[in-house]
């Protein structure tokens, strides 16, 4: 594969050659930073997990240099930050069982850059050798403008691809914000309940930076706890771990639809419902 960073890793936990790993990948995760696959992409992880016929591939994008640092980790400079992140990322893939793990080594800045093609182009050949079924990225309505430049590079590497080849499931994915004001018709529905231990033991293996300020760990599961509680109000919880997701299948089907409007609609309709609820309580209907 010709990836761009030199620095860029594909590491395969079990040890299988690169080319036999990336074929039998059926869920693709691509994220910002490491750890966001286990935070967003659970669903995936879970589903490939202990299974003798899907895998699940990572692609965390960046390289980890400007990761928060406080306490034992307050000294480190970036290189050192960036080896620690890239090993807890391969220690969660080994735990999870992933069957392969890319690391593509860039800088936010470059990924934020609206002219720079370059992790499109790594993830369309990523895309093609791995054919995945499933993927899992960044949701567009994310408030973190990386995660807005990885999901976006995700799109338009995925619209490249011949129609036949394209996944058959994309979707967009909590992180820097809750997808719970999606109506409850569009909301993609995961299930994660009863795997709490596997979702603790890969949501601690970053310690870097749950040690320095962050309990990205607790609050993951307590955001899917959340999820589970209050998505029916009329109902009694049919999950306890629920993870929300926006469905981006059709605008990576359909390279026409524009990819503004589309993600633009979702809040549209939010803000119509809102309008709608308020109007008929005011009398104004």
């Amino acid at each position: 594969m010709k990836l761009h960073q030199s620095t860029a890793q594909i590491f395969v936990p079990d040890g299988k050659p690169v080319a036999e790993a990336l074929k039998r990948i059926t869920h693709l995760g691509v994220g910002a930073h490491h750890d966001d696959l286990e935070f967003m992409a659970f669903h995936g992880i879970l589903e490939c997990f202990a299974s003798e016929t899907k895998w699940f591939g990572g692609v965390t994008c960046t390289n980890g240099a400007g990761s928060s640092r406080t306490g034992a980790y307050e000294e480190y400079t970036d290189a050192q930050m960036m080896g620690v992140r890239r090993t807890e990322q391969n220690t969660a893939a080994t735990i999870g069982q992933y069957g392969v793990m890319f690391q593509l080594d860039y800088s936010s800045s470059a990924i934020k850059s609206p002219t720079d093609l370059t992790l499109k182009n790594d993830l369309k050949e990523i895309l093609v050798a791995t054919r995945p079924e499933v993927v899992y990225t960044h949701n567009p309505a994310d408030k973190h403008d990386t995660h807005i430049g990885v999901v976006i590079a995700a799109l338009l590497a995925m619209r490249e691809l011949p129609r036949d080849q394209r996944p058959k499931k994309v979707i967009g994915c909590e992180v820097w914000r809750s997808l719970d004001w999606l109506s409850d018709a569009e909301k993609v529905l995961m299930d994660v309940s009863g795997h709490d231990n596997l979702a603790a033991a890969l949501n601690g293996v970053f310690d870097s930076q749950i040690a320095g300020g962050k309990r990205y760990d607790l609050a993951t599961l307590g955001r899917r706890a959340g999820n589970s509680t209050f998505f029916e109000s009329h109902a009694t919880d049919k999950a306890n771990q629920l993870i929300f997701g926006m469905d981006l299948t059709p605008v990576v089907a359909d390279e026409t639809k524009d990819i503004l409007e589309f993600v633009c609609g979702f809040v549209g309709r939010f803000n119509a419902d809102v309008k709608a609820k308020l109007c008929k309580r005011l009398g104004k209907i």
